[in-house]
């Protein structure tokens, strides 16, 4: 499997498991929702039906008789009613419709019990067959023979007037209401809550699909990106290990066969041997050095280094080499001692490799300078030169491993083209920063900037 196709399932895979858990949590919460709108719903309509009851209770207990007949009386409440086993008024007056508090006789419907159970009377809209005795439970559902579903509500009507001697007082009560209504309206929303979330999941969970596919692409790119950059450091190491390790076999199976008669040319071989040996042998060393400034595993603790004196040992040091060079080589540095906390040898490194590239880069009687300056607590350290400048679109890549602007040039003078690579992770490392300024033609310019600046100290003369 190559690694388009690896990291293709692994986007794949991402996607799916972005999908599979924002679909769970959207049909949780889809789900909680739908729960809470029925539950509102439907305890908003038993409070208006106890509301009602508590209205029509209350508006008929002084009316109801001790005892006696009560179909006169029953007339006078509940002028739309249907009395049991006498005809039904259908059409009562608009006065008395609202006499029993309640306008819409399409959704709601009344029944009266006597203390017996007995029916008194009932609406003549309410749902056919229901029972002609008296069921106390509270709340009760159920569906008419139309399969429409019905809600209803039970409460004991009391009498304000009644007797101690009657058989109503006896039993406490003077009868039972029931409050009905319809519930084509609450099934009607339900179904409409239904069907917008029905509608609404499948849509939600493709635009998740979408968003998922869209996200694990860009969580998969620093990670394709890095895979990338592994493969091309890896094929450029093993380009770089090829060189002297070839070198190497041919010089000892030539030493093989040299006649031991010939010890200049023995000599003469053993030489490359061991120049070839120390190139690898560095090349190894500061693979390791990466390694380590990568991970933060360096085991030495930071302290004060003074850049200062370190420019001063390295413009002393690559003096001949810049005389050698026709380079004039200077430095400027301020009167103050400037201190921050590092390694020194590391930023010693740092230095070096960027005053080196400098001088390899700069034609004759050109000029490199090394200034150090403190702003704002942090120490600026820049080398410029006028050498032959980095394309614009090269000093992007100037810090990766093994690149090198001038290939063939770099090999003659012997580097390995992980020098900007050390430099830059020596400045992270140190919690800095290196950047490059340059055109064509006109020179390059390095700076460092390492923060964190100790109070300088006066320099003695």
């Amino acid at each position: 499997m190559n690694s388009y196709q690896l990291f293709r399932r692994s986007r794949i895979r991402l996607a799916l498991w972005y999908t599979l858990v924002m679909g769970g949590i959207l049909g949780l919460s889809g789900f909680g929702v739908y729960r809470s709108l029925i539950q509102s719903n439907w305890t908003a309509m038993e409070r208006e039906m106890e509301s009602i009851a508590g209205t029509l209770h209350d508006s008929l207990e002084p009316m109801l008789p001790q005892s006696g007949d009560l179909t006169g009386i029953l007339q006078q409440i509940f002028p739309d009613l249907c009395r049991q086993g006498q005809p039904c008024n259908h059409n009562p007056t608009l006065i008395q419709r609202h006499t029993i508090g309640i306008s819409d006789r399409s959704t709601y419907y009344i029944r009266v019990f006597n203390y017996r159970g007995e029916l008194l009377a009932f609406s003549p809209n309410h749902p056919l067959p229901l029972p002609q005795t008296l069921n106390p439970t509270t709340w009760q559902t159920f569906r008419s023979s139309r399969g429409t579903r019905y809600h209803q509500f039970t409460t004991i009507l009391h009498s304000g007037k009644l007797n101690s001697q009657t058989a109503v007082q006896s039993n406490s009560s003077w009868g039972y209401i029931q409050i009905g209504r319809t519930l084509a309206t609450f099934d009607a929303e339900v179904n409409r809550i239904r069907w917008i979330l029905g509608l609404g999941f499948p849509l939600a969970l493709t635009l998740v699909a979408v968003a998922g596919w869209w996200l694990s692409g860009l969580a998969m790119q620093p990670i394709y990106e890095s895979y990338r950059q592994q493969q091309q450091f890896t094929a450029n190491a093993a380009h770089e290990l090829r060189s002297p390790l070839a070198t190497l076999l041919a010089t000892i199976e030539a030493i093989v066969r040299v006649p031991p008669s010939n010890p200049q040319q023995m000599q003469t071989m053993l030489q490359t041997l061991e120049r070839q040996g120390r190139r690898l042998s560095h090349l190894i060393a500061d693979l390791l050095f990466l390694s380590t400034l990568e991970h933060q595993s360096s085991s030495q603790v930071f302290e004060p280094c003074c850049l200062n004196d370190l420019i001063d040992d390295l413009t002393e040091e690559y003096a001949e080499f810049s005389t050698l060079a026709d380079i004039n080589l200077r430095q400027e540095v301020p009167a103050e001692d400037i201190y921050v906390l590092g390694h020194e040898s590391q930023l010693y490194r740092l230095v070096s490799n960027l005053i080196a590239n400098a001088i390899q880069y700069t034609p004759k009687a050109g000029d490199v300078v090394v200034s150090l300056r403190v702003r704002d607590r942090t120490a600026w350290m820049t080398v410029q030169d006028t050498g032959i400048g980095i394309d614009p679109a090269e000093q992007t890549r100037i810090f990766e491993r093994f690149y090198r602007v001038d290939s063939d040039r770099s090999r003659q003078t012997g580097g390995t083209g992980l020098g900007l690579a050390m430099a830059q992770a020596i400045a992270y490392h140190h919690h800095g920063s290196i950047t490059v300024k340059s055109e064509l033609g006109q020179g390059s310019c390095f700076i460092l900037e390492l923060p964190g600046v100790i109070k300088p100290k006066t320099r003695l003369p």
